[in-house]
């Protein structure tokens, strides 16, 4: 996740949503069992009537429809143009990702989620109005090189391209040393904000003086040069 992302998140209402899930390939189904695990009223649609009668007998929507999404008059006759946010999962077929992504944001629908196969169609998405894209195969091979390269890294969140938030497995070498001890802002140039303890409580601008332990869990901000200097 990024700084666009979570400027997008913000947006969404608190209230209840209702969303659509436009594609019922992997992706799509996912999102729409999970939304409608959670509770949330989902509309899932898609061009294939079998994909379409699967969802209602899995029972991953709260409704279903078969329709063209590239088509304005199908959109609106559905109702789709009224719903708060609307997540088009067709990612492999470009064209249809595309016109059903600008028809949505013509139609004035305020979160648009677009899902992308590619560089290209992701700055495509954004130039018709995508709110959010997110590109699940280039995320999933980012996160399974963190994992086998750095796996201490436990999470990163990307504020800019050039600075991270990460949480991290506390280093052998920081072991038993005080915070002042590391002199992480002066050696590596970085923030530390927070520890978590062996009894999973969350420590907020832990005090000079605290020692660390390995295995337990540190967050630090810094440029992501500098955090890759870390012994991790």
């Amino acid at each position: 996740m990024n700084l666009s992302s979570l400027n997008f998140f913000r947006n969404l209402r608190a209230e209840k949503q209702q969303f659509a899930v436009i594609g019922l390939g992997r992706f799509g189904q996912a999102v729409c069992s999970t939304l409608n695990a959670s509770g949330y009223e989902v509309l899932a649609v898609d061009n294939d009537e079998k994909r379409v009668n699967a969802a209602l007998t899995d029972r991953i929507a709260t409704h279903a429809l078969q329709l063209d999404s590239t088509e304005m008059s199908a959109l609106r006759e559905a109702g789709i143009f009224e719903l708060d946010t609307v997540i088009v999962a067709v990612g492999s077929f470009l064209a249809e990702s595309i016109t059903t992504t600008l028809n949505l944001k013509e139609a004035g629908v305020a979160n648009v989620v677009a899902k992308a196969s590619s560089e290209t169609h992701v700055k495509l998405l954004k130039k018709v109005g995508a709110d959010l894209v997110v590109f699940p195969e280039r995320q999933m091979g980012q996160e399974l090189a963190r994992l086998l390269t750095k796996p201490r890294l436990v999470d990163q969140f990307e504020l800019d391209p050039d600075h991270s938030i990460v949480e991290m497995v506390v280093p052998d070498d920081f072991d038993t040393k005080t915070i002042a001890q590391l002199e992480l802002r002066s050696k590596y140039g970085l923030n530390l904000l927070a520890i978590r303890t062996e009894n999973q409580t969350l420590e907020i601008n832990p005090l000079p003086n605290k020692r660390l332990k390995k295995g337990t869990i540190m967050v630090v901000l810094g440029s992501n040069q500098d955090i890759n200097r870390l012994p991790i």
